[in-house]
């Protein structure tokens, strides 16, 4: 064999051993990426990173606020409610009754929180605005079961079940709203394209994803500055195997164009999480009437805290336009 040859085969064998060992790293690190995602029990170290992959310190700022809220609510010991979604998970919400309400709100809220550090700081304005409001725990979280969360492709059908026990517990009699906060957002923004009852009468969707494959896809690049090509394809195969469901197939997007009730679309323009671009991309393909509510200087899930009195506005005006 002459020298040519010889340097040839051994740049060969470079060349693959160093995509082997490529291609292994990526699998470690896209498998440690969708433990992170979708996996009830949190990874060592996620918390520390936090920041970074919710790309703004300036969440971790207002937390005190949220969580001090959070604990307010949670200290009404609202009523437990337990039922069991279509797959045989069981979810839990509570209750917080409203006399004479007007309506209710079913709340979703977002990814690696809780109802009560997501909504507390809202809840006195729904509740003194006669709204009877049942705070869900998402599958995967909190007190409700389930060992991994869908990003709202799983918690959609949830939903659904959160919204026949609302109507047969009062009849169809009230007007229901869906809310949802982040991936609630998202949650309730997938469930607009199924079939909903008529006492469904609108949904407010605060910072939603366009998709699961779309706000993974900005985290990384964006946020981590990671090359996201490197990891779809496992991604899209870790998620399938955990849902049966094929990721590349799923959007809130598509699920709007379906959709035939009333949506108010809620968006600060400084979200580092999930970019306003993506609410942008569900209003234009939401195919019923809809509204839209821009924060400027919001950051994620801040839009409240920022414009209390726009934010406000904007929602009472959504139902006295949709409750009748």
């Amino acid at each position: 064999m002459n020298n040519k040859k010889r340097n040839a085969l051994i740049i060969g064998a470079a060349v693959g051993a160093g995509l082997a060992s490529l291609a292994a790293v990526s699998y470690s690190i896209t498998k440690t990426l969708m433990k992170v995602a979708l996996d009830r029990e949190v990874p060592r170290g996620i918390e520390r990173g936090r920041n970074r992959l919710m790309g703004s310190g300036e969440i971790a700022e207002v937390l005190p606020i949220l969580e001090d809220a959070g604990k307010e609510l949670e200290a009404l010991n609202l009523e437990q409610i337990t039922i069991t979604a279509p797959d045989g998970v069981s979810l839990v919400g509570h209750y917080y009754d409203c006399p004479d309400a007007k309506r209710v709100i079913i709340a979703m809220h977002g990814w690696r929180s809780s109802w009560a550090n997501d909504f507390g700081i809202i809840s006195k304005f729904w509740h003194n605005n006669g709204c009877s409001v049942l705070y869900c725990e998402q599958r995967g979280q909190g007190n409700s079961g389930g060992e991994y969360m869908g990003f709202g492709v799983l918690e959609q059908f949830d939903c659904l079940k959160w919204i026949e026990y609302i109507n047969e517990r009062f009849g169809g009699s009230l007007p229901i709203y869906l809310g949802g906060v982040s991936m609630g957002a998202s949650t309730v923004l997938f469930a607009s394209g199924n079939d909903l009852p008529k006492s469904v009468k609108g949904i407010v969707a605060d910072c939603g994803f366009n998709s699961p494959h779309g706000i993974w896809k900005y985290v990384t690049e964006n946020n981590l500055k990671l090359p996201y090509a490197l990891y779809k394809t496992v991604a899209n195969k870790i998620y399938l195997s955990k849902t049966q469901v094929d990721i590349n197939t799923v959007s809130c997007t598509d699920a709007l164009k379906n959709c035939k009730v009333p949506v108010l679309f809620i968006h600060g323009t400084d979200d580092k999480f999930v970019p306003i671009t993506m609410t942008y991309e569900n209003y234009k393909a939401c195919a019923s009437k809809k509204r839209l509510f821009v924060v400027p200087g919001a950051d994620h899930g801040m839009s409240y805290l920022v414009d209390r009195e726009g934010y406000e506005a904007e929602v009472k005006a959504f139902w006295a336009e949709n409750d009748k």
